[in-house]
């Protein structure tokens, strides 16, 4: 507010106290605004050396007077006015951005739930599909969940024939699939139709309203469908088949689905993979089928089901902060009388902010009750703009990282990415962002020479290592970690010994299968070593563990040099 108008409203406030406007304002009618608005005197700047005298006389009764200062006095009113319908327009654009945020929130709410959910699912599917190892029940499998968890009208798996000529369903949700799989249904692999295009391209097809897809294959089987998209199942650029979804909904599939489903897909490859590979590997020796079928069941979908819960776990306490900030604001809000406000929008936009905070069950009196019991600061916490977008972020954050896990943590089925690698400066640099306890790690180094590597996923081996080699020592009182590189002909081997309480023998074998784990509810997944074998035995190399109880554990892990 301006000088004047603080003369004014302490006035009102101290009506016996003269009031005396010291101002620099040149402007014209200065002076006789400060007059009407209520001080006894106007004194420009600088002051000189009467002001203290000046002031005295002030104190003791002087009062400056102007000649018809109702003219002044209209004119004064007149600029009060002016500036409180400036404030009033002020509030007003306030309040509609507020409105605007707010449903920007439910908005951005809404999609975070159903993100999560989705992604939820996924995992779970990956998980489940991922631990059957017979062909057959791991399609039939497949398809049920889909339908089930996502709710489609129906799901299919074709795989390729021998020749690659055509794919032949090999799993059909519900009736409909069950008469495909009688008529020993196929399609050729050619553009002719969704799944032969998915699989020549391996690219997703998606019909959003299938009327409109002239070369969509029309399935006398499916006559309700009305959105489809077709998933090639892949491994290392290998295509086995393709999944195919179907609803009886336009534009049935979001962003989220088509992410969602896209990264199902994948686990759902390596399973099937991982599947055709095991019963090829039951007449191996017993060495051979040991081997191979580590290789085979040690997918990405591991690290995927890791990261969704560790990414996800900061969303519902985001989003919980969030509805609580929202609900104080509308308890502040409700306060504001619309039939203050002279723009009708704006009456009818606050009404319905209160009738909806009512529908949805909000004691807004209550709340203000509660709020006028609470300190100030408390109170400025609470309805802080930068709090409620700094959980918005952290929520928004955190889907997006689980939403990159697709492409950055899908592991040793990806295609990997080689380079000449230092193991020495990779595992110490591995070290150093773990940040233990100084004195746990000790490392020797021979004169090694590179490796050629996928530097992302050896990272990923070395980090699990380690980490289970010091959750190994939670309960040794001198823990101790020894890191040493040696060179062996035309390898560089790596070993990672512990003085923990080691792994007794009957065990030594379980530990590289998938989803097995000891660390029982402590949070192990039992999926770190079975990719770590995965990706060492691809990069050509060898790993294996020596133990005794009482003694330790020690593992060893071999890869070729760079040639």
């Amino acid at each position: 507010m301006t000088g004047s108008e603080a003369a004014t409203r302490l006035k009102k406030m101290l009506p016996n106290t003269p009031i005396v406007i010291l101002s620099g304002d040149t402007s014209k009618g200065a002076r006789e605004r400060a007059l009407v608005s209520g001080a006894v005197g106007f004194v420009p700047k600088p002051i000189d050396a009467d002001f203290e005298k000046l002031i005295t006389e002030y104190l003791n009764g002087k009062v400056e007077t102007l000649e018809h200062p109702e003219i002044y006095l209209q004119a004064y009113q007149q600029e009060l006015v002016e500036r409180l319908e400036g404030n009033i327009r002020q509030l007003s654009n306030a309040l509609e951005k507020n409105k605007h945020l707010l449903s920007q929130n439910e908005r951005m709410f809404s999609m975070l739930e159903r993100r999560h959910k989705l992604l939820e699912t996924a995992a779970r599917v990956g998980q489940m599909v991922t631990s059957i190892l017979d062909l057959n029940d791991l399609l039939k499998h497949t398809v049920n969940i889909i339908c089930s968890e996502f709710n489609f009208y129906y799901s299919g798996i074709f795989l390729l024939s021998e020749d690659n000529q055509f794919a032949e369903l090999r799993a059909g949700y519900a009736l409909a699939g069950r008469k495909m799989l009688e008529a020993k249904y196929r399609l050729p692999v050619d553009d002719q139709s969704m799944i032969g295009r998915s699989i020549l391209t391996q690219l997703p097809q998606i019909a959003s309203n299938t009327a409109d897809e002239e070369s969509r294959f029309k399935n006398p089987f499916l006559p309700d469908t009305k959105s489809e998209m077709a998933l090639p199942l892949i491994v290392d650029s290998v295509p086995l088949g393709a999944l195919t979804v179907q609803s009886n909904q336009l534009n049935a599939f979001s962003e989220d689905d088509i992410t969602s489903l896209q990264a199902m897909s994948e686990q759902v490859a390596i399973a099937i993979n991982n599947a055709q590979l095991m019963k090829l590997l039951e007449s191996a020796n017993a060495e051979l089928l040991r081997t191979k079928t580590y290789e085979a069941i040690a997918t990405a979908t591991g690290e995927a089901i890791h990261w969704v819960g560790n990414k996800a776990a900061p969303i519902p306490g985001s989003v919980g902060r969030v509805k609580e900030d929202i609900k104080y604001l509308l308890a502040l809000l409700s306060q504001v009388d619309e039939s203050q406000l002279k723009n009708d929008s704006l009456r009818v936009a606050l009404q319905t902010v209160k009738e909806e905070a009512g529908e949805k069950g909000l004691d807004l009196a209550s709340i203000l009750n509660e709020m006028s019991t609470m300190k100030p600061n408390r109170i400025k916490s609470l309805v802080s703009v930068e709090s409620l977008i700094e959980d918005l972020d952290i929520a928004e954050n955190s889907a997006n990282t689980i939403l990159e896990i697709k492409e950055g943590l899908i592991g040793p089925a990806r295609q990997r990415n080689e380079e000449s690698v230092s193991l020495q400066e990779m595992i110490s640099n591995t070290v150093t962002n773990m940040g233990l306890p100084d004195g746990v790690i000790e490392m020797k180094w021979d004169d090694l020479p590179n490796v050629i590597v996928d530097s992302r996923q050896m990272e990923q081996v070395f980090n699990n290592l380690i980490k289970n080699a010091w959750e190994a020592l939670s309960q040794t009182l001198d823990p101790k970690i020894l890191i040493q590189g040696t060179r062996d002909s035309n390898y560089v081997q790596i070993k990672i010994q512990d003085n923990g309480p080691g792994i007794p023998k009957e065990l030594q074998e379980k530990i590289w299968v998938s989803f097995f784990t000891t660390k029982g509810g402590k949070g192990g997944t039992g999926l770190g070593l079975s990719a770590v074998m995965q990706i060492v035995n691809q990069h050509g190399g060898k790993i294996w563990v020596e133990s005794a109880v009482g003694k330790g554990a020690t593992f060893f892990v071999r890869l070729p040099i760079e040639k």
